[in-house]
C-alpha cells in the first residue's frame, strides 16, 4: 500500500529539517559573511548546494548538518588560484570568534564548525567564487592550484535551476524523494559515502521531460518515490562500472571526484535491493502487512495507522496507474500471480 497521506507527515515530522535550525543557519551564514566582508574585498554571497535547493534533511541525533555557501569576489591582481581560498581561512583564523572554532581548509572550500546543540553538529563549506578579469566565473581548486572549470564559466544557479525544474516536472515531488533518499542514507546508513549532490544528480537524471508525460507517474509521493528510484534501479544495472557524472549544469565541470569505483558499486547493489524492498511495500495490500515492509526500510520513526487506509483494491488501482515501462510490467505480473 502507499500509505500516501502518512509520507507527508513523516517528510514534517522525522525528515525536513526544522525552521528553527534553517533560521539559525541564515543567522550563522550572515555573521561569518559579516566578519570576511570586513577583511576582504568581497562583492556578495549566494546559497549552494542542498541548502539552495531545498533538500537539506533533519540531522540524527549525534549528526550534523552541513550548508555551502559561495562567497563572491573579484580577480585580484597577482593572486595565484589558492590564494583565495587561503585568504578567507586566514581571515577566520584572525578572527577573535572563529579562530576558537575548529575551521580548516579542503580542496575547494573553507570548512567552519559549530559545537552540537541538542546532541546535532552543524559546519559551513565557504567556496570563493571568482570572477576573472575576462568574465569568467570560477572556483578554486587548491591542491592543484587551478581555476575550474580550465575553460568557460560555472553556473552554480544552473544545477539549483535543474533541480527546480526536476520538481515542476514531478508536480513538486522531486524535492521529496530526494529527501526521503537522504533520510535513508543518513538515517539507515544505507550507501554511506555517496555525496548529496550526486544522490541529487543521479536520481534527477530519471526525471524527464518525456517521463513526466506518464499518467500518474509522479501522482503522490510514495508513487514517485518507487517510480525514480526503480528508475534509477535500471540506470545503475545497465552501468557496472562508475560511469561519468557531468554537472546537469553543462558548465564543464563534473561530479567524478566525489565518489570512487567502491562506492559506486556498494551504491549500485545496495539500490537494487532498496528499489526491490519499495516495490514490495508499495504493492503489498494488507495494511499492517504494508506498512511494516516501509518500516522495515526506513526505520521505526515510520508508523502508518493502519485502521483507516483505504481498500487495497484502491490502493493496487493506484500503484498500477502511476508505473512506467518495466516496473508497470512487473506490477501486472505479480498481480496476476497473486490472483491465480
Amino acid at each position: 500500500m502507499q500509505h500516501a497521506e502518512y509520507f507527508k507527515t513523516f517528510l514534517k515530522d522525522a525528515v525536513n529539517i526544522d525552521k528553527t535550525r534553517l533560521k539559525k543557519l541564515d543567522s550563522r551564514v550572515e555573521a561569518v559573511y559579516k566578519a570576511l566582508r570586513a577583511d576582504l574585498a568581497i562583492t556578495g554571497k549566494s546559497r549552494q548546494g542542498s541548502w539552495a535547493q531545498r533538500t537539506i534533511v533533519r540531522p540524527k541525533p549525534g549528526g550534523e548538518f552541513d550548508a555551502d555557501f559561495f562567497l563572491l569576489m573579484n580577480e585580484q591582481a597577482g593572486w595565484e588560484p589558492k590564494r583565495y581560498l587561503n585568504e578567507v581561512y586566514n581571515t577566520l583564523h584572525r578572527h577573535p570568534t572563529y579562530s576558537k572554532q575548529k575551521h580548516g581548509r579542503k580542496c575547494r572550500c573553507v570548512w567552519l564548525e559549530y559545537a552540537s546543540e541538542n546532541d546535532v553538529g552543524c559546519h559551513l563549506d565557504i567556496v570563493p567564487l571568482i570572477t576573472l578579469a575576462d568574465g569568467r566565473r570560477v572556483i578554486v581548486n587548491r591542491d592543484d592550484n587551478v581555476w575550474e572549470p580550465e575553460y568557460g564559466s560555472t553556473n552554480p544557479q544552473g544545477l539549483t535551476n535543474w533541480v527546480k525544474r526536476r520538481d515542476q516536472l514531478t508536480s513538486g515531488q522531486f524535492r521529496r524523494v530526494v529527501r526521503l533518499m537522504k533520510y535513508l542514507r543518513n538515517e539507515r546508513g544505507s550507501f554511506d559515502g555517496v555525496k548529496s549532490v550526486i544522490l541529487t544528480t543521479v536520481l534527477g537524471l530519471q526525471v524527464t521531460e518525456a517521463s513526466a508525460l506518464t499518467p500518474r507517474a509522479y501522482a503522490n509521493i510514495p508513487t514517485a518515490l518507487v517510480s525514480i528510484v526503480e528508475d534509477l534501479d535500471r540506470w545503475l544495472q545497465a552501468r557496472p562500472d562508475k560511469p561519468p557524472l557531468s554537472n546537469p549544469a553543462g558548465d564543464g565541470t563534473d561530479f567524478d571526484h566525489r565518489w570512487t569505483d567502491a562506492t559506486y558499486r556498494n551504491f549500485r547493489d545496495r539500490i537494487h535491493s532498496i528499489a526491490a524492498a519499495m516495490r514490495a511495500a508499495f504493492d503489498e495490500p494488507d495494511a499492517a502487512k504494508s506498512a511494516k515492509a516501509w518500516r522495515d526500510l526506513f526505520g521505526d520513526k515510520f508508523n502508518p495507522p493502519t485502521g483507516r487506509s483505504g481498500s487495497s483494491r484502491r490502493s493496487s488501482a493506484a500503484s498500477l496507474s502511476g508505473l512506467t515501462g518495466a516496473a508497470a510490467t512487473r506490477s501486472i505480473s505479480s498481480r496476476q500471480g497473486r490472483a491465480g
